[in-house]
This record gives C-alpha cells, sequence and structure tokens, in this order.
C-alpha cells in the first residue's frame, strides 16, 4: 500500500521516531506541542524527551534538501516555567536599558537603538559636544 503522504510515520520506523505533515499531529496525538507552543502555554521542555517530530517541504535558505523539522513534546509531561528572581528580573531590565540609551549623548529612546552604527540616535544625536566630522 502506498503511503498517504511522504512525511507521514506513525511508528517511527522510517524517521526513528513518528513523524507527521505539518499540521497532521494534532489529528493523530492532541497531546502533542513544539517548544514554541509550549513556551507560548507558559509550559518548559526541560527534561522533556522528543515524542515525534513536524516534516516540511521549505525553501528557505540553510536547510538540506528542502525539507524543515521541528520536535514535538507531550503537553501532560511538561512542566511550568520558572518565575524569574528578582535579580534576573533586574539584570535584564538593566540590558534592556542600555540597549535603549545612545551611547554618544545619553539620551533614553523608547525602542532598542540599532548595534550597525553603535548604538547612536538614528537622526544624529542632539548633544551639546560636537561630533568629529569624516574628511571630504
Amino acid at each position: 500500500m502506498a503511503a498517504l503522504h511522504p512525511f507521514l510515520d506513525l511508528t517511527g520506523e522510517r524517521f526513528g521516531v513518528p513523524t507527521f505533515p505539518w499540521g497532521w499531529s494534532r489529528l493523530f496525538d492532541p497531546d502533542l506541542r513544539t517548544k514554541a507552543q509550549l513556551r507560548a502555554e507558559g509550559l518548559s521542555i526541560a527534561g522533556l524527551e522528543v515524542a515525534g517530530q513536524l516534516k516540511w517541504r521549505s525553501n528557505r535558505a540553510g536547510n538540506i534538501g528542502g525539507v524543515r523539522t521541528a520536535n514535538l513534546y507531550r503537553r501532560s509531561l511538561a512542566r511550568p516555567v520558572r518565575p524569574l528572581s528578582p535579580a534576573r528580573e533586574r539584570s535584564l531590565a538593566r540590558a534592556y536599558l542600555a540597549r535603549c540609551t545612545c551611547t554618544s549623548c545619553g539620551e533614553l529612546h523608547p525602542y532598542c537603538l540599532p548595534t550597525g552604527n553603535g548604538r547612536r540616535c538614528p537622526q544624529g544625536c542632539q548633544s551639546t559636544s560636537p561630533q568629529p566630522q569624516a574628511a571630504a
């Protein structure tokens, strides 16, 4: 009998773990989720074994043979994500503040400044100190 789909492998004979085409995993096992789906539900994959995988064709650069994969984990075995400690929250807040502060004039912006220009104001600094001019 011909396979229903080239990526459908419910027993894991061909690919080592049960494999489903993109979007088909919930039809066969509604308990399977990707890492991103678990994270969106506030769950962690810490210590979980891979229970299956998704495979799909993609033209995205960097993949081998035009096929991409995503691991699947059991939602019923996932644990809640640990909350941040107060020290880690402070550390992340300081790091974000540094990404939003101009390195030349110290102005605070409501968005992260690009690193390509040395994290300086995109429209030019409004600082009082003169900026060095490039030779023409």
